[in-house]
């Protein structure tokens, strides 16, 4: 099991890292320029390797969960990276989004991580989907889907409590958890979609905020061109464009390059995609130059075998 954990996470953190120095460079651009190694500075001013809020708060996620699954524990996690650039790269804060800056400043003022996260539509950026890898190794014996949600729910609303990005959240962690049972990457993605089913069968939920996903549920997000994959911060743009850079490639390296030249949100969208494909083919198969770039690399280790020894 550690060995999976290991590699979401620095799946997860060198998708990041590749994508934090072009992060918001558009995808025209990216055709003529486009990114082949890990790289530094020009867009943050950060040396290579440097990932960004998307695996810090996606590692304070994963350090909560080695103490149990308590969502204020958690909260507080996060605010601790906020305020002391704890799980930073270089143990600072050098990019946080405006719902999660605002969310957990409901926290520092003593709201309940229960009631802290933003319920507004224009809320849904990819906030907390790009932190949510490391509950989907805390939930891998669950059984009750009903459960999965619930603690889905609460994970994602510390910061984005609108349905849209919990249940974007949950797609991913389904799909997450087919993985995690050594699928075929296409045979897992079925088989999310047949769970998703049976699962809103019985739902009221909003079917206009359900049909939303229909690209990723309903239809096969393989088969949509690349001109209609849109890359940009909305938790949909980042879960299509996640499932479908997986997807149609061949290995992590080749997942992780298209997700950051995709362009505009190219760090997460590359976290995302990079956190599937990390657990899909492992960490021996992906490039030991980007794992010994990555910044905390030891670091990273000792949280992979932490968690590990708490989902044993």
């Amino acid at each position: 099991m550690n060995n999976k954990i290991e590699s979401g996470l620095f799946g997860v953190a060198i998708g990041d890292a590749l994508g934090v120095p072009v992060e918001f460079k558009s995808r025209d651009y990216l055709r003529k320029n486009p990114v082949a190694d890990m790289m530094g500075y020009m867009c943050w001013n950060q040396p290579p390797g440097t990932f960004s809020d998307d695996s810090s708060l996606a590692f304070c996620t994963a350090e909560s969960l080695c103490r149990g699954f308590d969502i204020e524990d958690m909260a507080l996690t996060f605010v601790k990276w906020m305020q002391e650039g704890y799980w930073g790269a270089h143990h600072t804060v050098f990019d946080i989004g405006g719902t999660t800056r605002h969310s957990l400043a409901r926290v520092v003022k003593g709201e309940s991580a229960r009631n802290s996260g933003n319920l507004f539509e224009e809320d849904n950026g990819n906030g907390s989907l790009m932190r949510i890898l490391p509950l989907v190794f805390y939930l891998q014996n669950e059984k009750d889907i009903e459960v999965v949600y619930q603690k889905v729910k609460a994970v994602s609303s510390i910061t984005h409590a609108h349905f849209r990005s919990v249940f974007a959240c949950f797609i991913y962690v389904v799909y997450c958890l087919e993985i995690l049972k050594d699928k075929d990457k296409f045979e897992a993605y079925k088989e999310m979609q047949n769970v998703l089913s049976r699962f809103l069968k019985d739902k009221k939920y909003n079917p206009n905020e359900i049909q939303l996903f229909d690209k990723v549920l309903k239809n096969d997000i393989t088969e949509y061109p690349e001109s209609e994959i849109r890359s940009s911060g909305y938790v949909l743009h980042s879960l299509e464009a996640g499932f479908w850079c997986f997807l149609n490639s061949d290995s992590y390296e080749e997942t992780v390059l298209k997700a950051v030249n995709l362009g505009e949100d190219t760090d997460t969208t590359a976290a995302i995609a990079g956190g599937l494909a990390g657990m899909y083919y492992g960490i021996g198969n992906m490039p030991q130059k980007w794992i010994d770039k990555v910044v905390r690399s030891n670091d990273i280790k000792d949280l992979a075998e932490r968690l590990s020894q708490k989902c044993k």
